[in-house]
């Protein structure tokens, strides 16, 4: 775990381009996948997520069974820059477990998290591609820059309410009420459709349940309204690994309204689990100022150089006269 401290210090570290966010036209959510995308919801925008999601959990070595339904709830907030969002998120789980004859009922607060998320680089700020007006070719080759993503980073704080029987821990061995959490995060966007974002997460820093997680997610749009999403996600942890796979589909109300639905299976039955959920992503845009982002003008370099050619064009349409 110290080589990943050190790595995650490291891109801190090195992280000092600065870019600005992109308040989109239509609502930009994180569902219905698990990954953080890039770019926040803008300064001043509130942005509301939220799901139900059914729980089926089968263990097979310890033979009980677990069903019941998770809420989840992401309040996403715009502040002070374009570039900054800071997001509170919360899942509260009830479900009932079955072994036999033993029947129990559990609920609680299986996340509660706050953190803030900063846009560091992004490769298309003051980028403009100009059309080749000789050829077709030109303007419709593959460009390589797309493959450098857009990067992010979050940083977040845990804190835990109460006993969480969700764990899967020796019950000896209890959570701590507070652990941070630390997220790189890098977005591609390939042609007008398909977008891959990808989450390296090291969470629960320095407590028995520290673990490194990932997420990949690819989205394609398929028009104006609809996207489709396939989901990879795997945890490596002391006391639980696992890899699941999701896919599902969102659709768009209007600018600021989607709704969405996936469903999610884990490779191994140790325990097997089996998610499908709805949810609901709201955005409250009336406070939005625009930002203004002046164009870069060059370097002195090429001003010299425009300075110098229109001089030489006006001595030439003096000459003429």
């Amino acid at each position: 775990m110290k080589s990943i401290q050190a790595l995650f210090i490291l891109i801190f570290g090195i992280s000092s381009q600065i870019s600005f966010a992109q308040f989109t036209d239509e609502i930009n959510s994180n569902r219905p996948g698990r990954s953080m995308m890039a770019f926040s919801v803008g300064k001043k925008i509130i942005q509301t997520e939220t799901g139900v999601t059914y729980i089926s959990e089968d263990h097979n070595t310890l033979d009980y069974q677990a069903k019941g339904f998770m809420g989840e709830l992401a309040i996403r907030y715009g502040v002070f820059k374009e570039e900054l969002e800071v997001i509170g998120e919360i899942q509260y789980q009830n479900d009932k477990l079955t072994s036999g004859s033993y029947e129990e009922k559990r609920n609680g607060f299986k996340q509660l998290t706050i953190g803030a998320k900063y846009l560091i680089y992004d490769p298309f700020k003051n980028y403009e591609e100009k059309p080749n007006l000789y050829s077709w070719k030109a303007n419709h080759s593959f460009k390589w820059r797309q493959f450098i993503p857009v990067f992010a980073m979050y940083a977040g704080a845990n804190f835990s309410v109460g006993d969480n029987p969700f764990n899967y821990a020796p019950v000896d061995i209890k959570e701590r009420s507070f652990s941070s959490k630390v997220t790189a995060i890098a977005q591609n966007h390939f042609g007008g459709h398909w977008v891959m974002v990808t989450n390296l997460t090291y969470d629960k820093i320095g407590t028995d349940f520290a673990s490194i997680n990932y997420v990949l997610t690819l989205t394609r749009g398929f028009n104006a309204q609809w996207s489709g999403f396939i989901e990879n996600q795997g945890y490596m942890g002391d006391y639980y690994k696992d890899v699941f796979f999701r896919i599902g589909a969102a659709f768009l109300f209007d600018t600021n309204m989607q709704v969405d639905a996936s469903i999610g299976k884990n490779i191994k039955d140790t325990p097997g689990l089996l998610n499908a959920g709805i949810g609901f992503s709201w955005r409250f845009a009336d406070q939005y100022q625009e930002v203004k982002i002046e164009k870069d003008k060059g370097s002195k370099m090429d001003k010299k150089v425009k300075k110098k050619a229109e001089k030489e064009s006006k001595k030439r349409k003096d000459t003429v006269e």
